[in-house]
Protein backbone atom coordinates (compact mmCIF):
# COMPACT_ATOMS: atom_id res chain seq x y z
CA UNK A 1 0.00 0.00 0.00
CA UNK A 2 1.37 3.74 -0.67
CA UNK A 3 1.56 6.04 1.98
CA UNK A 4 0.81 9.92 0.73
CA UNK A 5 2.78 12.05 2.31
CA UNK A 6 0.22 15.30 2.92
CA UNK A 7 2.76 17.47 5.06
CA UNK A 8 3.27 19.98 1.81
CA UNK A 9 -0.64 20.75 2.42
CA UNK A 10 0.09 21.40 5.76
CA UNK A 11 2.53 24.39 5.79
CA UNK A 12 0.45 26.18 3.42
CA UNK A 13 -2.94 25.54 5.37
CA UNK A 14 -3.46 27.81 8.12
CA UNK A 15 -6.18 27.54 10.71
CA UNK A 16 -7.43 24.22 9.84
CA UNK A 17 -8.29 21.86 12.16
CA UNK A 18 -10.64 19.79 9.73
CA UNK A 19 -8.81 16.71 7.56
CA UNK A 20 -11.50 16.60 5.45
CA UNK A 21 -11.14 20.31 3.84
CA UNK A 22 -6.78 19.14 4.01
CA UNK A 23 -7.83 16.35 1.73
CA UNK A 24 -9.76 18.07 -0.29
CA UNK A 25 -7.31 20.45 -1.06
CA UNK A 26 -5.25 17.90 -1.78
CA UNK A 27 -7.17 17.26 -5.45
CA UNK A 28 -6.24 20.96 -6.14
CA UNK A 29 -2.39 21.15 -5.21
CA UNK A 30 -0.11 22.25 -8.71
CA UNK A 31 2.09 19.84 -9.36
CA UNK A 32 4.74 22.21 -10.31
CA UNK A 33 4.70 24.76 -6.92
CA UNK A 34 8.27 25.32 -6.27
CA UNK A 35 9.67 25.76 -3.10
CA UNK A 36 11.07 29.41 -3.80
CA UNK A 37 10.80 31.54 -1.66
CA UNK A 38 11.50 29.44 1.54
CA UNK A 39 8.96 30.26 4.64
CA UNK A 40 8.24 29.24 8.22
CA UNK A 41 4.35 29.12 9.63
CA UNK A 42 4.64 29.62 13.36
CA UNK A 43 1.86 29.38 16.00
CA UNK A 44 2.65 32.21 18.22
CA UNK A 45 -0.08 31.68 20.67
CA UNK A 46 -3.47 30.81 20.81
CA UNK A 47 -5.16 31.77 18.05
CA UNK A 48 -2.16 34.05 16.49
CA UNK A 49 0.16 32.75 14.02
CA UNK A 50 2.97 34.40 11.40
CA UNK A 51 4.49 33.46 8.40
CA UNK A 52 8.32 34.09 7.83
CA UNK A 53 8.90 34.30 3.98
CA UNK A 54 12.31 34.80 3.54
CA UNK A 55 12.90 37.59 0.40
CA UNK A 56 16.40 38.66 0.67
CA UNK A 57 17.67 40.56 -2.37
CA UNK A 58 13.46 42.18 -2.50
CA UNK A 59 12.82 46.09 -1.46
CA UNK A 60 9.72 46.33 0.19
CA UNK A 61 7.82 48.26 -3.37
CA UNK A 62 8.89 45.22 -5.02
CA UNK A 63 6.68 42.80 -2.87
CA UNK A 64 2.83 42.75 -2.46
CA UNK A 65 0.53 40.87 -0.37
CA UNK A 66 -3.33 40.39 -1.56
CA UNK A 67 -5.92 38.67 0.36
CA UNK A 68 -8.75 37.10 -2.15
CA UNK A 69 -11.54 34.99 -0.50
CA UNK A 70 -9.63 32.71 1.57
CA UNK A 71 -6.47 33.09 -0.08
CA UNK A 72 -3.35 34.82 0.80
CA UNK A 73 -1.25 35.81 -2.10
CA UNK A 74 1.87 36.95 -1.78
CA UNK A 75 4.02 38.18 -5.03
CA UNK A 76 7.69 39.31 -5.65
CA UNK A 77 8.07 41.23 -8.86
CA UNK A 78 11.98 42.36 -9.08
CA UNK A 79 12.67 45.38 -10.61
CA UNK A 80 15.49 45.93 -13.26
CA UNK A 81 18.79 47.26 -12.15
CA UNK A 82 19.70 50.56 -13.54
CA UNK A 83 22.50 50.05 -16.23
CA UNK A 84 24.28 52.71 -15.08
CA UNK A 85 25.09 51.11 -11.49
CA UNK A 86 27.93 49.52 -12.79
CA UNK A 87 27.71 46.83 -10.31
CA UNK A 88 29.24 43.40 -12.35
CA UNK A 89 28.33 39.90 -10.29
CA UNK A 90 30.82 37.42 -10.55
CA UNK A 91 28.53 34.54 -8.69
CA UNK A 92 24.53 35.30 -7.80
CA UNK A 93 23.86 33.44 -5.44
CA UNK A 94 20.85 35.00 -3.91
CA UNK A 95 18.37 34.13 -6.21
CA UNK A 96 15.64 37.55 -7.09
CA UNK A 97 13.04 35.70 -9.31
CA UNK A 98 9.70 36.61 -9.46
CA UNK A 99 7.53 34.30 -7.70
CA UNK A 100 4.03 34.26 -6.28
CA UNK A 101 2.94 31.89 -3.16
CA UNK A 102 -0.45 31.04 -2.12
CA UNK A 103 -2.08 30.14 1.51
CA UNK A 104 -5.23 28.77 1.98
CA UNK A 105 -6.52 30.70 5.14
CA UNK A 106 -9.40 28.53 7.32
CA UNK A 107 -12.71 31.25 7.60
CA UNK A 108 -11.76 32.42 10.74
CA UNK A 109 -7.92 33.85 10.08
CA UNK A 110 -7.72 36.86 9.42
CA UNK A 111 -4.46 38.77 7.90
CA UNK A 112 -3.86 41.91 10.45
CA UNK A 113 -0.40 42.90 9.22
CA UNK A 114 2.59 42.72 7.43
CA UNK A 115 6.32 43.33 8.39
CA UNK A 116 9.47 43.84 6.20
CA UNK A 117 12.88 43.87 7.98
CA UNK A 118 16.47 42.43 7.21
CA UNK A 119 15.28 39.92 4.37
CA UNK A 120 12.00 39.01 6.02
CA UNK A 121 8.62 39.31 5.43
CA UNK A 122 6.37 38.76 8.14
CA UNK A 123 2.92 38.41 7.75
CA UNK A 124 0.78 38.49 11.06
CA UNK A 125 -2.84 36.82 11.37
CA UNK A 126 -5.03 36.10 14.00
CA UNK A 127 -8.07 33.60 14.38
CA UNK A 128 -11.28 35.50 14.62
CA UNK A 129 -14.45 33.25 15.55
CA UNK A 130 -17.58 35.11 15.28
CA UNK A 131 -20.05 35.75 17.97
CA UNK A 132 -22.79 32.87 16.42
CA UNK A 133 -19.68 30.31 15.96
CA UNK A 134 -18.80 30.55 19.34
CA UNK A 135 -19.87 27.90 22.08
CA UNK A 136 -22.68 29.21 24.56
CA UNK A 137 -24.40 27.73 27.20
CA UNK A 138 -28.00 26.51 26.94
CA UNK A 139 -29.94 26.23 30.61
CA UNK A 140 -32.06 23.21 30.73
CA UNK A 141 -35.17 24.18 32.03
CA UNK A 142 -37.78 22.04 33.63
CA UNK A 143 -40.86 20.58 32.34
CA UNK A 144 -43.18 22.92 33.84
CA UNK A 145 -41.23 25.49 32.69
CA UNK A 146 -40.19 24.64 29.06
CA UNK A 147 -42.67 25.25 26.35
CA UNK A 148 -42.72 22.38 23.45
CA UNK A 149 -42.61 24.05 19.96
CA UNK A 150 -45.17 21.28 18.73
CA UNK A 151 -47.91 23.08 21.07
CA UNK A 152 -47.72 25.71 19.26
CA UNK A 153 -48.25 23.76 15.73
CA UNK A 154 -51.35 21.68 17.38
CA UNK A 155 -53.21 25.30 18.16
CA UNK A 156 -52.97 26.34 14.38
Amino acid sequence: MRAFDISPLLRSSIGYENLNRLVEFAGRVEGGESAYPPYNIEKLGDGAYRIAMAVAGFSQSELDLTVQENTLIVTGQATPEPDGEGRTFLHRGIAKRAFERRFQLADTIKVTGASYEHGLLNIELVREIPEHKKPRKVEIGTALTATPAVTKLAAE
